[in-house]
């Protein structure tokens, strides 16, 4: 289960950070928690582990929530002119660090049954953008999109103004599923990985 999101969200322990970033990197441990704990507490889906860029942010509150839940976590780190160090709450020998971001996105496309994504900057949105491009041109098998915020993700994403432009089909706006809660998108994607007993009302 790969999540993106920003490398700048601090923690919500850290000083000064705001309500909105302390609501989304509570919603990004949310749902390292509940997507680990549904995957280990359900037949057939204990394999099913959370991966993130390994970085600080977002990151790492995916790998928090999911070490709170008892269940591994994986690092995809990159390194940087600036130093990035792998966060504390990836499983010891499961950080691995790449220099290139594109053998990067490709480690994570190869394995995701699964992406969700918190709001990002560049990165996050490269990683977005070439996830819906693979599946739109069927490079790889489809697998459920999650974009939590919708406020934020209409306004870098605005799939309505894309489609009215003849830019992408209109078939594309079943790429991805919106959410607002970590619960939720946990909740959805086990729906459709086959891992909950009942889909998401």
């Amino acid at each position: 289960m790969v999540a993106f999101g920003s490398a700048r969200i601090p923690s919500p322990e850290t000083p000064g950070a705001t309500a909105e970033q302390r609501r989304f990197y509570e919603e990004a441990r949310r749902f390292g928690y509940e997507i680990s704990r549904g995957a280990k507490h359900t037949p057939g889906c204990h394999r099913l582990v959370v991966a993130t860029g390994g970085g600080p942010g977002l990151m790492e509150a995916a790998n928090r929530g999911a070490s709170e839940a008892g269940a591994p976590t994986i690092g995809f780190n990159i390194r940087l002119p600036h130093e990035q160090f792998p966060n504390p709450y990836i499983t010891p020998g499961l950080a691995f660090q790449f220099r290139y971001f594109a053998l990067r996105k490709m480690h994570f496309m190869f394995r995701a049954r699964a992406l969700v994504a918190l709001p990002g900057g560049f990165g996050t949105l490269d990683e977005v953008y070439e996830a819906l491009n693979l599946v739109a041109t069927h490079t790889i098998s489809p697998i459920p999109i999650v974009l939590v915020g919708r406020k934020y993700w209409d306004s870098v994403l605005p799939l309505e103004a894309l489609i009215a432009d003849g830019y992408i089909a209109p078939e594309d706006r079943q790429l991805v599923h919106y959410t607002e809660s970590g619960a939720d998108a946990a909740q959805y994607v086990l729906s459709q990985c086959g891992c909950a007993d009942e889909p998401p009302a």
